[in-house]
């Protein structure tokens, strides 16, 4: 039998390398010179160990020390993270001179960590905002250990403090990283207040220049987002995404959309719901006389379901 494919292989690796002369950026290959995603995903992880350390660690360990072992990570972490910095502000082109690049990666890695017990103060809050939603939630532990939603915003709250360092690269990787792992895609540059309770998840978009009060909780497939990104790069300073105010629920669906849209505090938006301009605080918004047609067994004459409301809310009869 003929080997077309050894035949062939010199070729085929010829004809891809002469693509990768073209100078575009997916030819790039300074492969030593930019962030490693790979590390970083990895330093993801670890931090995770440090912000639940009961529930992330070493199973190496015959002995759990939690002071020789918190040392251990912190150190090896903020290494890890001062390097991945440093390359991030080098390639971004933020800074050039080398020993500039060291002094604030390092200052960074620092500053960094001193806000991470902030951070977990913040994540008790989100934790007690998911066990007092949720009903189907028996113990604090089942959140931690099982819940998306509270992966992606321990991810995002730890990513956030970078972002707002101004780290390069790096937060996005992370929450991208939550994004794969759990369906939620939280913008690190986003800005969202304590007691923020995802319930379920998958789907859910959080934009980077949105801001979400206090106890707001939000149910799958939900959008905030922008109205328009036509004018593209012009948009970077540009608030393009809604406000949430305090205590409103938003449920599975609805798309909220605008940098001037605000939905007042203790409104509730009804699933499936597109909103792209602001809501008076206190209101319900639902969507108003769908119409349902049954079918049973051979095909017959639709029937309409009549709707009728009953305080602000839609009911089938």
């Amino acid at each position: 039998m003929e080997n077309i494919i050894g035949k062939e292989i010199d070729g085929v690796v010829n004809a891809i390398l002469s693509s990768y002369d073209t100078d575009r950026y997916i030819d790039r290959i300074d492969i030593f010179k930019r962030p490693d995603k790979n590390e970083i995903i990895e330093i993801t992880r670890d931090l995770l160990k440090v912000v639940y350390p009961g529930y992330y660690w070493d199973k190496a360990y015959k002995i759990y020390n939690i002071n020789t072992k918190l040392s251990m990570t912190v150190e090896d972490v903020m290494y890890h993270l001062n390097k991945q910095i440093a390359l991030a502000l080098a390639y971004s082109g933020q800074e050039h001179d080398e020993e500039t690049i060291q002094t604030r990666s390092q200052q960074i890695a620092v500053a960094f960590f001193k806000k991470v017990p902030e951070v977990r103060d913040i994540l008790e809050t989100d934790l007690e905002a998911a066990f007092d939603g949720d009903p189907a939630a028996k113990y604090h532990e089942e959140i931690i250990m099982s819940y998306p939603g509270l992966y992606a915003i321990t991810v995002y709250r730890l990513a956030h403090e970078l972002f707002l360092l101004n780290v390069p690269l790096i937060p996005r990787i992370m929450t991208e990283y939550a994004h794969t792992r759990t369906g939620i895609d939280i913008h690190p540059g986003a800005t969202i207040g304590k007691y923020f309770f995802i319930d379920h998840g998958t789907g859910i978009v959080v934009g980077e220049t949105s801001i979400i009060g206090e106890h707001v909780k939000i149910y799958q497939g939900v959008t905030i987002g922008a109205l328009s990104t036509r004018g593209g790069q012009k948009l970077q300073s540009v608030k393009r995404h809604p406000t949430i105010e305090d205590n409103v629920t938003i449920y599975a669906g609805a798309s909220i959309l605008g940098g001037k849209t605000v939905i007042g505090e203790n409104s509730v938006i009804g699933s499936n719901a597109f909103i792209t301009s602001s809501v008076e605080k206190e209101t319900k918004v639902s969507i108003k006389n769908q119409e349902l047609n049954f079918h049973n067994g051979t095909p017959r004459e639709s029937v309409p379901v009549e709707l009728k409301q009953s305080e602000d809310w839609y009911y089938i009869i």
